[in-house]
C-alpha cells in the first residue's frame, strides 16, 4: 500500500474539559477526494483547524507522506503544501481582486531592489482564474474584493489555492452562499483538482453536492470518525444521512 498523502493518527483535541477530537484516525491519498460529513458539533471543523495549524492538536501525529510534521501555525501546513479554504477566507476586502490572489507572493518586475509587483501579469493570471472557477462575468482583477458577491469572494480564494498549487486543499462549506453557477464552478474545480494531481477534502452540509465530486467520505459524530470507507457510487444519500444521524446504530431510537 502506498504511503497516503496524509495521515493523521491518534489525534486528540481538548478544549478544558471539553474533548473536541477524541482519538480521530484520518487520512487523504495522493489524489483523492474526500468528503468530509457530520452534524454541528461533529469535530469536522476542528479537526480541519488542526490539519491547517489554526490550532494545536492536543495528542496523536500528523504525517505527510509519511514524514511526521508538526504544525505550530498555519505557515508550517501551508508549507508543507497545504491550503485551507474557509467560509469566510481571509480576503483583504480594501485591495484588488488580483492583490488578494497573490498576497504576501507578488511577482516583481525589473531589478528586485525596486520592488515593482507585476501588476499587468497578476491581472493576466487573474482573469484567466476567474473564468476557471466559474465566473462568466467580466469583472476587471482591478475590482476591490469588498464590491464582490460572497460567492465571488469565495470563488477567488479558490483560485488562489488552484494558483499555487498545494498538494492538498481542503475546502471547508465552499457551496454556501452561492449561486447555481457558482456552486457548478466550485464542483468542476474540485474534480479538475484531481486530474491535476491535486487532493481535496470537502466539508459541506449539503450532502449532493459531495457526491457529485467525492471518491470517498468519512463520517464524523461526536468527536470521533464512525465511517470512513464509504463509496459514494455504491450507497445512496439516505444511506449516509443515517451514518450521520447515528440512525443506523443498533438500539438507535427513532425520533
Amino acid at each position: 500500500m502506498a504511503e497516503p498523502l496524509i495521515r493523521m493518527a491518534s489525534i486528540r483535541k481538548a478544549y478544558g474539559r471539553v474533548t473536541a477530537l477524541d482519538g480521530v484516525d484520518f487520512h487523504v491519498n495522493e489524489r483523492e477526494i474526500v468528503g468530509l460529513l457530520g452534524d454541528n458539533g461533529a469535530g469536522k471543523s476542528t479537526l480541519i483547524k488542526v490539519l491547517s495549524g489554526a490550532v494545536p492538536l492536543t495528542s496523536g501525529d500528523i504525517f505527510v507522506r509519511g514524514k511526521k510534521v508538526n504544525f505550530r501555525a498555519t505557515n508550517d501546513a501551508i508549507a508543507a503544501g497545504i491550503e485551507t479554504i474557509y467560509q469566510d477566507s481571509a480576503l483583504v476586502t480594501q485591495l484588488s481582486i488580483a492583490r488578494n490572489l497573490f498576497l504576501g507572493r507578488e511577482p516583481l518586475k525589473g531589478p528586485r531592489f525596486l520592488n515593482r509587483m507585476d501588476q499587468d501579469h497578476m491581472n493576466a493570471v487573474a482573469r484567466d482564474l476567474l473564468k476557471q472557477v466559474g465566473i462568466t462575468k467580466n469583472i476587471p482583477p482591478t475590482t476591490p474584493i469588498g464590491s464582490l458577491s460572497g460567492g465571488e469572494r469565495q470563488a477567488v480564494a479558490i483560485a488562489r489555492a488552484m494558483y499555487f498549487d498545494s498538494d492538498l486543499i481542503i475546502l471547508d462549506e465552499p457551496t454556501n452562499n452561492l449561486g447555481v453557477a457558482e456552486t457548478q464552478g466550485v464542483l468542476s474545480f474540485v474534480r479538475n483538482a484531481r486530474d491535476s494531481g491535486h487532493s481535496c477534502i470537502f466539508i459541506a452540509h449539503n450532502i449532493h453536492h459531495v457526491f457529485q465530486v467525492v471518491d470517498r467520505i468519512v463520517v464524523m459524530r461526536r468527536g470521533k470518525v464512525v465511517a470512513d470507507d464509504i463509496d459514494p457510487k455504491t450507497t445512496s444519500v439516505a444511506a449516509v444521512e443515517a451514518v450521520i444521524t447515528g440512525m443506523n446504530e443498533p438500539g438507535a431510537t427513532h425520533h
